[in-house]
């Protein structure tokens, strides 16, 4: 049996990841869940957007499911965490929840598989992607110091070790799921040494995988390929910042955020979530898509090996989709939130 932290977040977060433990537990997976508190509601509660025992949790159940949290827009808005690790004091000072999770838990490579579903508006088909973004470093890490009162710079750090690992990881799941080609995504011809680093290790580890075809693209030209012919792409290996904007570019390839799922995925620990924000203007309406959560909660069962349950309940989103009569407003349908987990968990 393993067991799941579970984090629902701000918003619309407790609705649209309620519906996907419902529909996890429906499907027969052995799996418990442990739920925290994160976001403004932990903030008002414990003094902290992330208490340490959140982090305590994850790192003893090695999985977590997690739902969009609020952070503040510019300002000085930190997260101080400190706490004793391993038998020593360790402290951290992070822009974001998500950004503090992924680092305090070494979630070294974002996953974000991007596929087309029926159903779902889009401009575009036989979309089938896997995004795997370098999680640790670049410029997103958020390192970043005011010069005087009107100049401010941050330090893009780009390693050979960090880039590797995540590399690995991409085409090691490439290997296992049948697909034959990754594009590396970068801008070597101007940041000649930390992108061109990240170039030169990702097609040293791709040298390991003779099956696999390894490409590269500068990363407008691939952002361009990726709005006219994005059919034509497998698996996308990116640093960090390029990743995260690519990865909602993509999404936007099959119908948007609400439809896509992500994984963080660490050595000692793995976080599946929600990509979209906290949407507080809709939030205890029951009129939120959780589809995200849901296809991050599959991506999750396969990853602890409950590929039966994933295979059901990606099915089960999949006829209810198709169907289309009992599917939320951003779907083109009437239904809640409740009502459309009721639908799917039905279809099992």
């Amino acid at each position: 049996m393993n067991k799941v932290t579970v984090v629902p977040g701000d918003g619309i977060g407790p609705e649209v990841v309620g519906s996907a433990c419902a529909i996890i537990k429906a499907s027969g997976a052995k799996v418990e869940f442990e739920e925290v508190m994160v976001g403004l509601r932990a903030e008002k509660e414990f003094g902290t957007a992330l208490p340490v025992s959140v982090l305590e949790s994850i790192e003893r159940n090695k999985l977590a499911l997690k739902g969009p949290t609020q952070t503040p827009f510019g300002g000085n808005y930190r997260i101080n965490i400190e706490r004793v690790k391993n038998g020593k004091e360790a402290r951290g000072d992070y822009p974001s929840i998500a950004i503090a999770l992924r680092k305090e838990l070494q979630l070294y490579v974002n996953v974000r598989p991007v596929k087309n579903y029926p159903g779902v508006p889009t401009r575009y088909e036989n979309v089938d992607l896997v995004i795997f973004r370098e999680n640790s470093e670049d410029l997103y890490v958020g390192n970043e110091r005011m010069v005087d009162n009107d100049t401010a710079e941050a330090i893009k750090r780009i390693t050979r070790g960090a880039t590797e690992r995540t590399a690995r990881y991409g085409f090691e799941y490439l290997k296992k799921t049948g697909r034959k080609k990754m594009t590396i995504g970068h801008k070597a011809n101007v940041m000649k040494l930390t992108d061109g680093l990240f170039l030169k290790a990702g097609q040293d580890v791709a040298k390991d995988y003779p099956g696999i075809v390894c490409d590269s693209r500068v990363i407008d030209a691939l952002c361009m390929e990726l709005v006219i012919k994005p059919e034509s792409f497998d698996g996308l290996l990116l640093a960090n910042l390029f990743g995260d904007i690519v990865s909602d570019l993509a999404a936007g390839l099959v119908g948007g955020l609400g439809v896509a799922p992500g994984a963080n995925i660490g050595r000692d620990c793995a976080m599946f979530e929600a990509v979209h924000g906290s949407a507080p203007d809709i939030a205890g309406k029951d009129i939120a898509n959780p589809m995200a959560v849901i296809l991050s909660g599959v991506l999750m069962l396969r990853h602890i090996g409950e590929t039966t349950a994933a295979d059901r309940i990606d099915a089960a989103l999949t006829k209810v989709l198709a169907e289309k009569k009992q599917v939320t407003r951003d779907l083109g349908g009437t239904a809640g939130t409740k009502a459309f987990t009721a639908a799917i968990i039905s279809k099992l």
